[in-house]
């Protein structure tokens, strides 16, 4: 299942609107990505559903063009959806344990199909939607971002790329997505938006993000998206542009008056 695709018009020329895709339902909370301009580098992200409460889901980024990286994206999508139901696939599982082993098999899925080392940064996350927490593996990717209120944390790489170190190690952390919170993924794309000079930087995006409303994921995603081109007074097309982001929306509460 290849979650990315772009909308052409009758010249086979990339429209400039952002491509999206149907995400699943979840169990309380909210899933959405988006990729913005013409496809130049090894962006994508997947998501799959691997048991009845747990989806896996992730943001990837392949290094060199995709003109010559789209066979090693390919094979590490294909990683991603096999070994990805094959871990995860048990309702008593580790979460931690197995994220680690999923990061061990991609890595070396990699460099098989590479047929030698080609860097994949990559943030990989379970959600667990009995639990509301998100094991995540963070393979030197751009941090995700974890908004509580106007909060915004950073988690940092707990390794390094996929594709570099046959004997790499990873490790999984576990934070909680609170109701009313909120999981953002950005590609390096749009952490190097550039314009005249100044790039766009984590901080604009912590920043964008921190003051969004949480109404849904699609508007969070796509807001970011909309931030960096105005920042660039236009379309990217620098690098693939892509945003990943997870809402668990806040509960609502009983008026006074209420039964």
């Amino acid at each position: 299942m290849f979650n990315l695709h772009f909308r052409r018009d009758a010249d086979s020329s990339v429209q400039p609107e952002p491509a999206r895709t149907d995400f699943p339902a979840l169990g309380g909370a909210d899933l959405a990505g988006m990729i913005q301009g013409q496809r130049q580098g090894g962006d994508f992200y997947h998501f799959l559903r691997v048991s009845s409460h747990r989806v896996l889901f992730g943001l990837l980024d392949v290094a060199g063009r995709h003109t010559e990286n789209h066979a090693i994206v390919a094979g590490a999508q294909q990683s991603f959806q096999d070994v990805g139901r094959q871990k995860f696939s048990s309702e008593d599982v580790n979460e931690a344990d197995l994220m680690m082993e999923f990061c061990l098999e991609l890595n070396l899925s990699i460099i098989k199909t590479a047929g030698g080392v080609r860097s994949c940064a990559a943030f990989m996350g379970c959600y667990n939607e009995e639990l509301g927490t998100i094991c995540y593996a963070n393979a030197g990717h751009t941090p995700g971002l974890l908004r509580y209120g106007s909060d915004v944390h950073e988690l940092a790489a707990t390794g390094l790329p996929l594709g570099l170190l046959k004997a790499a190690t990873y490790e999984a952390p576990t934070v909680a997505l609170p109701h009313g919170g909120s999981l953002l993924l950005v590609s390096r794309g749009v952490v190097e938006a550039t314009y005249k000079h100044d790039e766009f930087g984590l901080e604009r995006v912590k920043h964008h993000f921190g003051n969004q409303p949480l109404d849904s994921a699609n508007e969070v995603a796509a807001g970011i998206l909309d931030a960096v081109r105005a920042f660039m007074r236009g379309t990217p097309t620098h690098n693939d542009v892509t945003t990943l982001a997870l809402i668990r929306p806040a509960i609502a509460k009983v008026g006074a008056g209420s039964a």
